[in-house]
């Protein structure tokens, strides 16, 4: 396919030593958004002096950095992707392509682990929300992947309010709420740059943890009140 114009959305904490890495492997057409989210480590310098926009979000998390970036993002179509080394980015018109031919609104990159990549408890944690995910929802889904892509217009009419770890989770709720039709594309998952701000601490972890689990009681509260609505996509 042809590579659409896209904006991709990098949250960035302390990522300078994958930055090189990450950014060269943005495909032609693509530009990378660098949401800096308070680096000490002169991220967000490097960043622009590799040609990246730079959006600067002062307060903390995940989600805040993201939705800075959907908010200065003006691509009809946006993607996610972290910026850690652990995605290529490459990979992204694969993940774009069903959005662009019309046949998803949201697509996640599923993640393929490669060797020393995923802790285990990590991706135990992982398959075990998709179970619940495929419960609550019915979506036949087996990764909550941060890769991601979707219009610019419909994500920002999912009216996202999490601004730390249940961000992901929140805009994957809304959209299965909405109708939205939501599809996988498998791509590799490469060991990160440095050490996780989530998976490598305790404290990530349980941060992680809460997040989600406010989301997931909030959208079984809503698919109880709430008629699900014909899957077909977006009007």
């Amino acid at each position: 396919m042809n590579a659409p114009t896209a904006d991709v959305i990098l949250p960035c904490l302390n990522e300078r030593g994958a930055l090189p890495w990450v950014l060269s492997r943005m495909p032609d057409g693509y530009r990378a958004i660098v949401v800096d989210n308070g680096s000490t480590d002169g991220s967000a310098e490097l960043a622009a002096r590799l040609g990246a926009t730079v959006v600067r979000e002062e307060r903390r998390g995940f989600g805040a950095a993201a939705h800075a970036g959907l908010l200065a993002a003006t691509a009809d179509f946006v993607a996610f992707c972290d910026c850690d080394g652990s995605l290529d980015p490459s990979r992204l018109p694969e993940v774009f392509a069903p959005v662009v031919e019309g046949t998803a609104d949201l697509v996640l990159g599923a993640r393929e682990p490669q060797r020393g990549s995923w802790p285990f408890h990590a991706r135990m944690a992982n398959l075990l929300l998709a179970w619940r995910l495929r419960r609550l929802t019915g979506e036949r889904v087996t990764d909550l992947g941060p890769m991601r892509a979707a219009r610019r217009v419909q994500l920002l009419s999912l009216h996202l309010e999490d601004r730390r770890s249940g961000y992901p989770l929140e805009m994957f709720l809304k959209a299965s709420l909405h109708g939205w039709r939501i599809a996988e594309v498998p791509v590799p998952y490469a060991p990160r740059t440095g050490q996780s701000k989530v998976t490598g601490t305790v404290g990530g972890t349980l941060t992680a943890v809460r997040d989600m689990s406010a989301q997931l009681k909030a959208a079984a509260a809503a698919s109880e009140s709430v008629p699900v609505p014909k899957r077909g996509g977006l009007e």
